[in-house]
């Protein structure tokens, strides 16, 4: 498949959302082409990976996730803030760069060994994908690989995940895109 990264990242709308520079999806998803492009390429570079479930943080990152395990014949495991998933779940409380979030998994979402592919729209400082593979590692699975629509170079996100991951993100944006 080819890579359509150019027509993604023009397809992207920044704006300024109290101060903060926030990249704005919805140009992508609301355009079936570009829905179907990010789905695909997702898919095209994880597929090697024999993944077991697809896990996604709320709520942007469900947009991805579920239709990518379905892509995928895997499996699709929501984590969400605190309170919002019925059934026996454990915690995991975290920094974000402005306040402490919790979010939560089911306690029997995973199975110990699965292979997890963790999906998310934004690789931005890395603190909610970190809280996501601490939360996955509480439960055993085994993390495959991590994928992102959009990273934010310029955040340094990596610098807190493990360098042992396949880190795969379609969209990579430097400080100069901001301008």
């Amino acid at each position: 498949m080819s890579n359509n990264n150019f027509d993604l990242k023009s397809k992207l709308r920044s704006i300024d959302f109290k101060g903060v520079c926030f990249w704005d999806i919805a140009p992508i998803i609301k355009d079936p082409y570009c829905f179907k492009q990010v789905i695909q390429q997702l898919a095209e570079h994880f597929k090697t990976k024999k993944i077991d479930v697809v896990c996604s943080n709320e709520a942007r990152g469900f947009i991805f996730g579920a239709p990518l395990a379905y892509e995928l014949d895997a499996g699709f495991v929501p984590i969400r803030k605190k309170g919002k998933l019925p059934f026996g779940c454990i915690d995991l409380t975290y920094e974000k760069e402005y306040e402490t979030d919790t979010i939560q998994i089911q306690e029997d979402a995973i199975i110990k060994g699965q292979n997890v592919l963790l999906i998310d729209d934004l690789l931005a400082t890395g603190g909610t994908i970190k809280a996501n593979i601490d939360l996955v590692k509480k439960l055993g699975g085994n993390i495959v690989g991590l994928g992102f629509l959009i990273e934010l170079e310029y955040l340094e996100g990596k610098k807190i995940i493990d360098d042992n991951y396949d880190i795969f993100s379609l969209i990579k944006l430097k400080s100069t895109d901001l301008n």
